[in-house]
């Protein structure tokens, strides 16, 4: 029976369900009809024993002292509740003991008004009453401090989940923000010297793609989910603003199931791919490097590759452990290899290959979620 009076909240703690979202009416819900439950098992044992209907009267008095007791208990406990062990338990079983010979006392001397012909005395009248009604208001009392340790832990649980929630999204934001800038400081030397050179055209073709770059990278969300589709046309975005700088030497390719397009993953999470694509495949070598990026449905996953006719990675190039390029900073593969981990959990494949010949090809695979299904893991739309 759970025990507060209003207008206090019946229990001080965030609900866990439907029933404990209006605290004030779950605590009149249960304390009535717990009450009225009491009320009637008594009618009916008291009729079933042979009493007479005036035992009626007994009934309803000692059901509404009982209520009333059971107020003052729950204002009482709410008080104590939070306070150091010993004291709440010791304050608690002594106002359950004084509630009792309240509650028994009054039993009792109504007893011996109602029924003066009993061969009962008062002592054996207030012993019973004393057995009854302290069994009655231990157990409400034992139910008041199981919900209200029960609402208890499902607030600390709740709160860890919030804060749980709140950590992966803030490192969700870091990851997504750790993306290498230095494409835009050289996409700006470059606007900067095609100006110096007077090409107006296509200084301003080349700023004009950046600003849509920039602007898809900033309106989104951090922990935000697109489809492929979005992501490719992101990436064209990126790779027309690279080709402005490198021109021929830029290959990219790009070879999209039409299945796998409305799948959905984290947003740019495939440009630090390109990136380092551009940077160890492209920029070295005098005649520049292919980059493909293929994508097709496996089972019920989404493969996407990404690969490059660059020099490759040496023979230890690659952290066998961890499969990050030692060669570079690392921290584009160690950041996609986190968000995916923070996505999917083990759901998802992430593995970086080298060929004896050269190239690099990076293969990831995630859960195929479909646009307009609810998505796995913490980074959502």
């Amino acid at each position: 029976m759970a025990s507060q009076t209003s207008p206090i909240p019946l229990f001080g703690f965030s609900s866990p369900g439907p029933f404990f979202g209006n605290k004030v009416r779950a605590f009149w819900n249960l304390q009535i009809l717990g009450w009225l439950g009491w009320f009637g098992l008594r009618v009916v044992s008291g009729l079933a024993g042979g009493q007479s209907f005036d035992f009626l009267v007994l009934v309803v008095v000692s059901a509404v002292t009982g209520f009333s007791l059971t107020l003052l208990l729950s204002v009482c406990y709410r008080a104590l509740i939070n306070r150091r062990t010993i004291l709440m338990w010791g304050a608690s079983f002594g106002l359950l003991a004084f509630a009792t010979a309240v509650w028994a006392f009054i039993d009792a001397w109504l007893f011996q008004i109602l029924k003066p012909d009993s061969e009962t005395s008062f002592t054996g009248l207030l012993l019973v009453s004393i057995y009854i009604d302290a069994t009655t208001l231990a157990a409400w009392s034992a139910l008041y401090f199981a919900i209200n340790y029960f609402l208890q832990l499902e607030e600390q649980n709740d709160r860890v989940l919030r804060l749980e929630a709140q950590a992966a999204s803030a490192q969700l934001a870091m990851l997504r923000y750790q993306l290498n800038p230095h494409f835009l400081f050289n996409t700006l030397n470059s606007i900067s010297t095609l100006v110096l050179l007077k090409q107006t055209e296509p200084a301003n073709a080349m700023l004009s793609r950046l600003s849509a770059f920039l602007r898809y990278t900033l309106a989104n969300e951090p922990t935000a989910q697109v489809t492929l589709a979005q992501e490719v046309e992101t990436l064209k975005l990126y790779l027309d603003i690279e080709k402005m700088r490198f021109e021929d030497r830029l290959r990219p390719h790009f070879q999209i199931d039409p299945a796998a397009q409305r799948a959905r993953l984290p947003s740019l999470l495939l440009q630090p791919l390109i990136e380092n694509a551009i940077k160890y495949a492209v920029t070295p070598q005098e005649e520049g490097a292919d980059i493909t990026l293929t994508a097709q449905l496996a089972g019920q996953n989404v493969r996407i590759t990404v690969s490059d006719t660059g020099t490759g990675l040496s023979a230890d190039g690659v952290d066998p452990t961890t499969g990050i390029a030692t060669e570079s900073t690392g921290v584009g593969l160690a950041n996609i290899r986190d968000r995916l981990a923070q996505a999917y959990g083990d759901q998802q494949r992430f593995e970086v290959q080298s060929g004896t010949d050269g190239g690099f090809t990076v293969i990831i695979e995630i859960p195929f979620q479909p646009d307009g299904q609810a998505t796995i893991g913490t980074e959502r739309t």
